[in-house]
């Protein structure tokens, strides 16, 4: 909704009445100089306070740290909180807060956000679980529920003692995120909550990314932004970061380099019309079956009645059959097919599937493919936990999210990087390949006179069209840092020098050389729109949602009471890091240790074994929640991830 065209009063001709000395105003000083009455308490986000005498009202909470320092200047009573998003580290203090007197406000939209958050982390996710990106959530609301006093709604106007203050809904860092906009004169300013970063940046990425690479998110923020520009701001207040002075030409700044930014996040290749060319590749020859098309003499895929299907064969001059990927199409169907490919193109039998990445489309009929054709499974090492144990993950797409009674299925033959497979006669080439997700593989092979090589999901569309650069979605919840994804892989592809590019989803790319070219020019150029976007230098640290993570992400504490979870903490920085990460448990759960503390070397991992242990008379029934309250080099990040515990069966 925009906002209203005029502005009630909101400051007003006095201050708050108590003087603040020298040693309070370090702690909690004016926010803006040339803004009166608008005071900043640095804590896991910034809380703003607004204050009538003995009498406060704040803008976000962080960890209740400002209460005390309220109290040593006199304010007896916090009256009301107002929250602009859900985020737990705007509001994960709210135990220290005495409900009795504090009254809470937050966007109407996020209500179930703040008062039923545990709805939103599943133990066996689905595609189309509200607020997730094909079953991973990108909303982190706090582990308790909130009970929200008062729900606000776009265009109201708030109203607390002398002042007024208006809600306007600007969704993009959070759904239905809210900035709360006031006038003093002729000067306009804003709670923005997490819109904008001081330097016309993003405060961070992972809470943008809504969908799988659509920019629906990232559209929202565009919108945001066009409509804070409209109004013409003289001071922003951020949750994050300095407050932002010259917000109006901040506003511009960061509306240019998020469109700019959009097309090179966009898909290289017309997702909607993946598998249609202006011509059909010549090398293609109809065979036999209608389904089924030849590539080369011994190598076959889906038509194009299929598209976007995973399925392709390798079929030896002896009958054997070598499935590359095989999901998302009926069960009949794959037995018809096998059946005509028995009769039609030779085959005797299949010896095994291989994965090419964690995404379960590509395996949603591995369990049948072992157990009714006693074919093996082969996949890279690191792809092996995703597909036995998804549930052990917070990843996009993992096959538990296509199929929810999935089990596990066991991988027979795990590859190591670099391995060279002798099968019928040929030489199979196993190689690491990150790009959409660290979790994926290239088999490439000389066949037929050819070099081809299975990608995945990592480059699709059509070579001949110069405009293409083929990349897949950029997905930060695949674990899909740059540096280990897309650069990596696109540097792989273009030293490999493939002729054919047997891409996942019924993709052919042939003559691609040029095509590789521009997808790694792109990985290049992608990161650098990233870094100009995110204010830290290492800008993992606001893409990754991973960068501090559990192992197993799901504890089944009813199948054992006391269980050993891995706890890793990374470091993207040149130089060694801090730490000290507190487990915020629920009732009735202990871990052993609770506090991790330490140094991790730079440009490196360090994992922490932690014990948890359940009380299951004191421990709440279902599913929990515990986050990990960060601190990194003494800034205090407050409780961004998060894993969960469960204390009985589903």
């Amino acid at each position: 909704m925009k906002l209203r065209s005029t502005f009630v009063a909101f400051f007003v001709s006095v201050m708050f009445g108590a003087t603040l000395t020298a040693a309070d105003s370090a702690r909690l000083p004016l926010a803006a100089e040339g803004v009166p009455n608008v005071f900043v308490f640095r804590d896991t986000c910034n809380v703003y306070v607004l204050r009538d005498g003995d009498a406060a009202l704040l803008i976000n909470l962080g960890d209740a740290g400002v209460l005390e320092e309220l109290k040593k200047q006199g304010v007896k009573n916090v009256e009301w909180v107002l929250f602009t998003d859900h985020h737990r580290e705007v509001c994960q203090g709210i135990r220290h807060v005495d409900r009795a007197t504090t009254k809470i406000a937050a966007p109407k939209i996020e209500q179930d956000l703040f008062e039923t958050p545990l709805q939103f982390r599943k133990w066996r996710p689905t595609l189309n679980d509200k607020y997730t990106v094909h079953g991973a959530s990108y909303v982190r609301p706090p582990a308790n529920a909130i009970k929200v006093d008062r729900l606000l709604e776009a265009g109201e106007v708030f109203r607390w003692r002398k002042f007024e203050i208006t809600c306007v809904e600007t969704p993009g860092a959070s759904p239905g995120g809210m900035s709360y906009f006031v006038r003093r004169g002729d000067q306009t300013v804003a709670f923005t909550g997490g819109v904008i970063h001081d330097g016309a940046r993003m405060a961070n990425w992972y809470d943008i990314e809504w969908d799988y690479g659509f920019a629906k998110g990232l559209d929202a923020l565009i919108a945001t932004v066009q409509q804070l520009r409209d109004q013409k701001l003289t001071v922003a207040f951020p949750s994050q970061g300095p407050v932002i002075h010259n917000a109006a030409k901040q506003l511009d700044t960061y509306h240019a380099r998020l469109t700019a930014f959009r097309p090179d996040y966009l898909r290289g290749y017309p997702v909607n019309n993946l598998t249609k060319r202006t011509k059909v590749d010549p090398i293609i020859k109809p065979t036999a079956i209608p389904q089924i098309v030849q590539v080369t003499p011994h190598l076959y895929k889906f038509s194009d009645t299929l598209a976007g299907k995973n399925f392709a064969i390798i079929i030896s001059d002896k009958g054997r059959g070598l499935l590359l990927d095989c999901g998302i199409f009926p069960e009949m169907l794959l037995h018809e097919l096998v059946t005509e490919m028995q009769k039609h193109l030779g085959l005797k039998r299949i010896d095994a599937l291989w994965i090419n990445h964690m995404h379960g489309d590509h395996f949603t009929l591995g369990s049948v493919l072992k157990k009714k054709y006693d074919a093996q499974i082969w996949t890279l090492y690191r792809i092996v936990d995703k597909v036995h144990n998804p549930l052990r993950y917070d990843y996009c797409a993992l096959i538990t999210s296509y199929n929810p009674s999935y089990q596990g299925l066991k991988v027979d033959r795990p590859l190591k990087d670099g391995e060279v497979v002798e099968w019928e006669g040929l030489k199979l080439h196993i190689d690491w390949m990150p790009g959409q997700t660290e979790f994926g593989n290239c088999l490439w092979l000389e066949l037929d006179g050819k070099k081809i090589a299975f990608t995945g999901d990592n480059v699709f569309g059509d070579p001949s069209d110069p405009e293409q650069n083929g990349h897949e979605a950029v997905v930060a919840r695949n674990s899909a840092i740059f540096e280990e994804g897309y650069i990596l892989g696109s540097k792989y592809l273009r030293d490999l020098k493939p002729d054919i590019i047997m891409g996942a989803h019924n993709v052919l790319m042939t003559n691609p050389t040029a095509f590789v070219e521009r997808y790694h020019e792109w990985s290049k150029r992608i990161v650098a729109r990233y870094k100009e976007l995110l204010p830290d230098p290492n800008y993992e640290y606001q893409f990754d949602p991973f960068w501090v993570s559990a192992y197993p992400y799901r504890v089944d504490l009813p199948e054992q009471s006391t269980q050993e979870v891995m706890i890793t903490v990374r470091n993207f920085r040149d130089k060694p890091q801090r730490h000290s990460i507190r487990l915020r448990l629920p009732p009735g759960i202990t871990a052993t240790p609770s506090i991790l503390e330490g140094t991790v070397a730079a440009k490196s991992r360090k994992e922490f074994k932690v014990i948890l242990k359940a009380s299951p008379e004191k421990t709440a029934n279902g599913v929990q929640m515990i986050p990990f309250d960060i601190i990194l080099d003494d800034k205090h990040y407050g409780e961004l991830f998060d894993f969960l515990v469960q204390t009985s069966a589903p």
